[in-house]
């Protein structure tokens, strides 16, 4: 696990073990918000362990930005704290996460002393605003990787918790890829100093604007390509050519999954425009630009 001061008790961590997932910490006084926990129980251990004894604080709140796996199956490992998040969320993890946990003990031994615990405290629309010591962080829904996402803002430092609402590659196949595309925008506008990805790297201030381009540049590509191979004959053929680097991004994303979760997206607008028929192909494509 790597750790990084982000600001003045703002606090950044990474997964070495799995797609590097990213979890935070703000401090206050007396206690400590978590937003994610990471994707192996020994790291959301490590990330507990460097809070409470290093930082010297124990953990009130947890914050889930969505209900996948390397998100939330940590909570277990925070005792006593209160987890906060969007109420699909709460629904999914209800409904999938606690069997899809259970298959993966039998799997997996590293897992056998985790559980699923559910959020506590949800909101379905607008903001949630919670305030740690001097800091005022205030939940907002921004879905598109799933219907379920958060991010969080530290108002005073305007720094942006995304969630996976921003990646080094936008990830649409359990999500929907106009949400998405209307997210990076408004993140755009925000005015912000880092974007704390849900995966990958911090976005600093100067690497914003780029960034914003790239991804809303991704989205477009593979919504043309694939309304481009589905008028072929053989549209599965066509899309197995299209490329990760065609697309405008690179497949080392993510140690290596990039690729992969490229070929994802294009399966996943596949299915999409051809549930949709005729009227997604001939509707207009919708601005990208900032």
């Amino acid at each position: 696990m790597q750790h990084e001061r982000v600001s003045e008790n703002v606090y950044w961590f990474q997964s070495e073990v799995y797609a590097q997932v990213t979890a935070g910490a703000v401090t206050g006084t007396q206690w400590a918000v978590v937003i994610d926990t990471l994707a192996m129980p020994d790291e959301t251990l490590q990330m507990r362990q460097y809070i409470e004894e290093t930082l010297g604080m124990p953990v009130r709140y947890v914050i889930n930005t969505h209900y996948h796996a390397d998100h939330t199956w940590g909570n277990c490992y925070f005792p006593g704290a209160t987890v906060l998040s969007h109420s699909l969320c709460r629904k999914a993890m209800q409904e999938k996460a606690i069997p899809a946990l259970e298959n993966t003990k039998q799997n997996n031994p590293l897992f056998s002393k985790s559980k699923i615990v559910l959020p506590q405290l949800t909101f379905s629309e607008g903001t949630m605003t919670l305030r740690v010591g001097k800091k005022n962080l205030i939940l907002m829904t921004t879905p598109g990787h799933s219907a379920d996402g958060i991010s969080v803002l530290i108002e005073e430092d305007r720094v942006l918790f995304a969630g996976d609402a921003f990646m080094p590659l936008p990830y649409i196949v359990d999500g929907d890829i106009d949400a998405m595309a209307e997210v990076i925008k408004q993140i755009g506008k925000m005015g912000l100093e880092n974007i704390v990805q849900g995966h990958g790297d911090i976005i600093l201030r100067g690497e914003i604007e780029g960034t914003v381009k790239e991804n809303l540049a991704y989205l477009t590509n593979i919504r043309k390509a694939v309304k481009s191979a589905i008028k072929k004959r053989n549209p599965e053929e066509v899309l197995s050519t299209v490329d990760i680097e065609s697309c405008g991004k690179s497949r080392v994303y993510l140690g290596g999954l990039g690729e992969d979760l490229h070929r994802r997206n294009l399966k996943s607008l596949y299915v999409k425009f051809l549930r949709e028929g005729a009227s997604a192909l001939s509707s207009d494509e919708p601005a990208e630009n900032i």
